[in-house]
C-alpha cells in the first residue's frame, strides 16, 4: 500500500510536534501549601527527631514548610487517627512506624482502619518530582 506524500508530511509533523505538546501536561505542583506530618511520639523522641531532620531538609527544596506535629497518646493511635480523618490531599502525612501496624491488630476497636484509610505514597509522585 503506498501512502500519499501528504498524509506522511501530517504523520511526520504530529511526531514533531508530540513532545512539545508534552510540555503543557505538567501535573499540578506539590506542595501547593504547607504539608503536616503527624508524629504520634513525644517531642524529643528517636522518630521525632528523624522526622524534623528529614521536614527540614523536605522544607529546602520545594519551597513549602513541612510542619512536624506531636500528637503523642494512645500508642500512636491518636495521631494515626488525625492523618486518617485529614482531608486525602496529600498536605498531611503520618509518620509510620512499625508500631502503628502493631497497634492496628491489637485494638478491636479503633477510630480508624490502618489498611483502608492511611494510603502509602504513589509511586507516580515519586517518579513526578525533580526535587528527590
Amino acid at each position: 500500500m503506498k501512502l500519499p506524500r501528504r498524509q506522511i508530511l501530517h504523520v511526520a509533523a504530529g511526531g514533531a510536534a508530540l513532545p512539545i505538546a508534552s510540555l503543557k501536561a505538567w501535573a499540578q505542583s506539590y506542595p501547593a501549601k504547607p504539608v503536616h506530618v503527624i508524629v504520634g511520639y513525644a517531642p524529643g523522641s528517636s522518630p521525632d527527631i528523624v522526622a524534623r531532620l528529614m521536614g527540614q531538609s523536605l522544607s529546602d527544596r520545594p519551597g513549602q514548610p513541612f510542619i512536624i506535629e506531636n500528637r503523642t497518646g494512645a500508642g500512636t493511635n491518636i495521631g494515626t487517627e488525625a492523618v486518617a480523618k485529614a482531608l486525602p490531599d496529600g498536605h498531611t502525612l503520618l509518620w509510620a512506624t512499625t508500631a502503628n501496624a502493631i497497634k492496628a491488630t491489637l485494638y478491636e476497636k479503633l477510630g480508624f482502619d490502618f489498611i483502608r484509610d492511611i494510603a502509602p505514597p504513589q509511586a507516580s509522585y515519586a517518579c513526578q518530582t525533580s526535587w528527590r
